[in-house]
Order: C-alpha cells, then structure tokens, then sequence
C-alpha cells in the first residue's frame, strides 16, 4: 500500500512501498474516492481477450465490440455509452488515444497498438475534477504508463481457439548511457464467426532513456498495422428466419485496414526548485472502414456498405510545472500546465462502397482542428487533516472545414474555461472523505461544427455546439479500517448541457437534449491471505434526459447497473489462478423504454503453472459456460432483401465470443 506526508518544503510525496495487490488507492494516494491506480499485477493475473479491454479494469467500466477485433471498443462508463471513446480520455506513453473529428466517431479510442506486458501502471479517474484532464474527460479517463525496463526479457508464444496465434518478444537492455525498451508482437485470430475476420497485426514499440543531469529523458517510437474481416451487428429477425446464424454476416466483405506509428521525446527535471515534465509527440494514423448497418434500406440495387475513411497527422506538445510554496502560513504545491494539439486530416471522409469498391462520395472534408489549453492547480495542506486542491483549466479551439460540398466548409473557434476544486479531509487514519466538483467538455466534430446542409438530403441542418459543456460533482469515502480491506464509496452527479455530436455513419450531426445522470459506485480490494486476493466493484447509475420529450427521457443504451468480482490465488506450490465475472444490466434501446436490451453476465478464469525460475504456462479459458449473450444490441430500421422499402425496425445485436481457450507458453531470459 502507498501513503502521503506533506515535508516542511510543502510537497507532498508518497513513500516508496512495493505495491503488491492489484490496485493502488490507499490513504493519501488521491484526491477522489473514485480516482487510484491499476498495478501491472492485475493485468498479469486477469485474462484478456482483446488488448482494449484493459480499461476494463477501470471499476465501473464495460468494453465491448460490435463489429472486428481491429476496430475500436464500445466503452460503458457512468451511465455513458461511450461509443468509442466520446466522453473517455485516454493516453499511452503521455500521447492522446481519443482521435477528433474521426471518420467512425467522435473521440475515437483505438488500443489495439498497445502491448500489455510493457504496462508499468493505468491512472485512472473519473468526473471533470482535474484540472490537467481536458477533452473527452468528462466520464472520466485513464492515462497508460509504459515501463523504462523490464525485469526480465520475456518470449511468449500462445495458440487458441478460432486460429488464435500470438508472439512477443519483450525486453529491455542497457544502451551506452541508457536503457532501451523493446516490444514486438505479431498476432492473427479469426473469432468464432461463419465467416472468419482473420484479424492479423503486427506491432512494435521502441523507447529509450537516460539520465540528464538530475532528470531523465525519454525516447519513444511506436507502430502498429492491422487488416480484418468484420462481422458486424446483425438485424436480430435475420437469425430468428434462419437466414444467418447467430455468427453469421450479412455482408462478408466489411472489415478495415488501419495503422498507426508515433515518436514522442518525454523530460523530467528538476528546475528552479521545482519540477518539470513535458513531451513533444507527433502521430500518423490512416484507418479505411467497411460497414453495413442497415442493408438495402438507403439502396435497394447497390446495398448499404460505406467506407468511412481516416487519413491523418496530429502534433502535441503537453506538460506542467510543479513546485512548493507557502502562503497564510500553509504548505502548498503550485502547478502550471498546458496542451498544445493539432489535428491534420487530409481527409476524412464517408464513400458509398459495394463490396469495398467506391461507387459514390458522400462528403469528403479536409480538417484543420487546433486547440490550446492552460491550466493552473493549487494543493494546499490546511491542517493535519484537511487539505484542498483548485483548478482552473482554459481551453481554445480553432476548426477548419474544406468540404466538397461548399456549403459545409467554413471555420469556427470556440473557449472555456472550466474551474475544479476538491476537498479531501483525514478524521480517522485509515479513513478518508472527499468532496469534489468541476467543469469539463468534450468537443465535437469539426464537421459538425461547420456544417449547414445534411450531405445526403441536401437540407438544411443546425451547427453543432463546437464544445459541449459538462458540470458534475462527487462526494466519497474511502477506508482502511478493516484490516487488510480497502474499501471506497462514491456518490456522484453530471449533467451535459448538450448530447450533440456528429453521426459518422451517417456523415450528418444528431441533435440530442440536455442530460443529467447520477449514480454511486463501490470498490472493494481484500487480502485475506498473502496468497488470496478478493476484488469487487458495483455501480448504479440513473441516467435521462433533462428535458421533457413525449418520445420519453431515457437515454438509449445507458447502462444502469454493472458487477465485476474476481479472486486470485499466488504461488500455491507452482499454481497461480484466477476467476473474474462481469455483469451489466439490461437498459433501454430507445427513448420510451418500450424496447431494452438483456443484460450479458461472463465468466472468465486463468491458471498458470510454473515449471521453473523461467518458464511458465498460461491457461486463458473465457466465457466458462458458454453463455449466449449479446456484447452490444441497438435498435433501428434497417431492410433485409424483400422487405418493404420503409424498412423494419428490430435490434441488431453483435454476440460475446463463445467458450474460447487459449495456451501461452512464457520464457524469462
């Protein structure tokens, strides 16, 4: 466990403890009950199936898929539909994940590039409570650390079901005056579908760093390429007639090609009697997608396949500067930071497609989107037990749009400023309460922003709100009174002042009314034993729309209850083993509640058997009992060959993967 004391310079540092379970939110560790840590333990422990759901791990969090293992996860957070990221931030090695303005959705969250074994530790939080968390962080966000070195190289081969085949090598090795980081991985797996998406990837992660002066520097290059065959969501009626199976397809020739490489230079130092850490990255990203939702609906002779179409470079420049200061004869730590970013999409674009060939545009835009954020934050000790922190974060956005279509092409600024603060009180050792409360955005696409005509239709449309406005609070305890249990209680609120985003399948903006959603969560790590570790996480949360609609005031496919338990054993003779299960609740599929979706309940397990000081074997087995349940449902109108033109409503559902195995073979050298 970690724990905090403020010195007489005013910083507060936390002490150096080995962190053994698999969080870290101990006494003094966070500002918010609901904030803490993932240890690389927990993801060594926990089967994963695919590379995104680490931020499964984020308690109160679901991933999911509705189409190819190469696209984005859908994310369930706080009553939030994600989609792919939309209202959750997310870093790796200090760069932005969520990409704006893109092709399949706004804040898209792609993490398929990031290896797992190089994870030295997840940040997570959640709320617009801090002042260094800005677009998309209004659920909440996680910041991925990768590690400096390694303990020890690692060589892992794994075989599995459904062509599940994975290498990597991973290591790290003194360089000259540093050390040098290594992660290379390639990857193939079909899935259970009829018609196998022969997902195939490879990827690479270099980073060295040395020391410089009293600081460190950091140099990180990452790559990743990837191609598949996706079966998407499937029109719930297609099985029920027999026209498809529950794995099956109705257009076998979805799917993507995507890639993405980075170089990011990172430096930490002492300076002027505080500190500094920045990093200066730029990332090049190129996605083309395949999808068909609705069939024959929009046309009849061609079919309904799109291609949506991501080709871009983005630049960043982020940091902040600590150091300790006194006033009214208190201790306080004073920070500046800022965030500097800039988005080069040349273009984006949505293509009607029959069978990946482009038989039309529907619009085609090239995107200039820059924004600019500083931000400032004050942690002041006040007593022995009572301590605060408050920030201010301001932020600017300049959009430019060429659109083919004139009409939609124009530019747009827009600034916020969104002000935090955070009361933490110690009465009890082993026990803390917090209150917290802020302001945050996420912004929307460019696109929307600019846009007057609906590029389908050609009729007039409104603007979107460039950045929409969230305001949320919390309240929380967390405890160490039980000896060996750690154990926090969060009640929170949030209120979006607009649901307005822009619709990438349908290359048009969706106006949606106010918000407002409350909840509570409850986190629970316990240790019994050296050798057992208990973790359990429950959440609750009431979301609708703030404004009356006879359409009805649910907010589609906001989930409302989630469970996530698990238990791992260590070094019982040579056997390590764990057992997870994960639920989440029915919820409502549209406005009036008349049409919900089942809940999904999966159990998953791991067992690794230590042959000796290096070698091991992994056993992944997921979905134990083979349930059949559905990663994701919506409900729309689509049209299936013979149906009438105006087509039919039903839910359209993507399965959980069936029982799935998996044999790993790892070798420490």
């Amino acid at each position: 466990m970690l724990s905090s004391a403020v010195l007489a310079d005013g910083v507060q540092r936390l002490d150096s403890v080995e962190v053994t379970g698999h969080y870290g939110y101990g006494i003094g560790t966070s500002d918010a009950a609901s904030a803490g840590f993932i240890t690389p333990q927990l993801i060594d422990d926990r089967p994963l199936l695919r590379p995104g759901e680490v931020l499964e791990y984020v308690p109160g969090m679901i991933v999911t898929q509705h189409s190819g293992a190469g696209k984005a996860n859908q994310y369930f957070l706080r009553g939030f539909n994600l989609d792919h990221g939309t209202d959750f931030a997310t870093t790796v090695a200090g760069m932005p994940v969520n990409f704006r303005t893109h092709a399949h959705g706004q804040g898209y969250t792609d993490l398929n590039f990031m290896i797992p074994e190089l994870v030295a530790r997840i940040d997570y939080y959640k709320g617009p409570y801090y002042a260094a968390q800005g677009d998309f962080a209004t659920a909440g966000s996680a910041d991925i650390h990768y590690a400096d070195a390694l303990p020890a190289k690692l060589a892992a081969l794994g075989a599995g079901s459904y062509g599940y085949a994975r290498a990597l090598l991973a290591g790290s090795l003194v360089a000259g005056p540093g050390t040098l980081l290594y992660g290379l991985e390639a990857f193939h797996d079909d899935g259970p579908w009829e018609v196998p998406q022969d997902y195939r990837k490879a990827n690479g992660v270099l980073r060295f760093t040395l020391p410089v002066g009293e600081g460190r520097a950091g140099l990180t290059a990452m790559a990743y390429h990837g191609r598949w065959t996706a079966t998407d969501q499937i029109a719930k009626r297609a099985v029920d007639e027999g026209l498809v199976g529950r794995f099956g397809s109705l257009n076998d020739s979805d799917g993507g090609d995507s890639s993405r490489a980075s170089l990011a230079v990172d430096w930490k130092a002492p300076l002027a009697g505080g500190s500094l850490q920045a990093t200066l990255y730029g990332i090049r990203y190129d996605l083309d997608l395949y999808s068909d939702f609705t069939y024959y609906l929009d046309d009849p002779t061609n079919g309904d396949q799109f291609n949506q179409s991501d080709h871009r470079r983005v630049y960043g420049f982020n940091g902040s500067y600590a150091r300790a200061a006194s006033g009214f004869g208190k201790s306080m730590q004073n920070t500046l930071g800022w965030d500097l970013r800039r988005d080069d999409i040349l273009p984006v674009a949505l293509y009607s497609t029959v069978r990946r060939e482009r038989i039309s545009t529907t619009r085609e835009d090239r995107v200039h989107e820059t924004s600019y954020a500083a931000y400032a934050e004050n942690s002041t000790e006040w007593t022995d037990t009572l301590r605060t922190v408050a920030g201010l974060r301001v932020d600017r956005f300049d959009f430019d749009v060429a659109s083919n279509i004139p009409q939609n092409s124009g530019r747009a600024s827009a600034t916020l400023a969104s002000p935090k603060l955070s009361v933490i009180a110690t009465p009890w050792k082993t026990t803390e309460l917090f209150a917290n409360a802020g302001f945050g955005y996420h912004s929307n696409d460019a696109r929307g922003v600019t846009s007057t005509v609906d590029p389908k239709t050609g009729e007039p449309i409104d603007k979107a709100t460039p950045l929409a406005r969230a305001k949320g609070a919390e309240i929380g305890v967390r405890t160490e009174a039980i000896a060996r249990l750690q154990s926090s209680l969060s009640l929170w609120y949030l209120h979006l002042a607009s649901e307005l985003v822009f619709s990438g399948d349908e290359g048009t903006t969706e106006a949606t009314r106010p918000s407002k959603r409350v909840g509570i969560e409850w986190s629970n790590r316990y240790a019994p034993a050296s050798w057992l570790l208990v973790d359990l996480d429950a959440a609750w949360t009431r979301a609708r729309f703030a404004a009356d609609d006879p359409v009805g005031n649910y907010i589609p496919d906001a989930l409302q209850g989630t469970i996530a338990a698990g238990a791992t054993v260590h070094d019982v003779g040579p056997w390590t083993a764990s057992l997870f299960v994960r639920y989440f609740s029915p919820r409502p599929l549209i406005e009036d509640n008349s049409v919900r979706a089942n809940s999904t309940t999966l159990w998953n397990a791991q067992a690794t058997w230590k042959y000796d000081a290096r070698t091991r074997l992994r056993f992944d087995l997921f979905n134990i009992f083979d349930t059949k349940a559905d990663d994701i449902t919506y409900y729309y109108t689509s049209r299936l060959p013979g149906e009438p033109a105006e087509g039919v409503a039903d839910k359209h559902f993507h399965p959980v993967e069936g029982r799935t195995a998996r044999l790993v073979l790892l070798y420490n050298f």
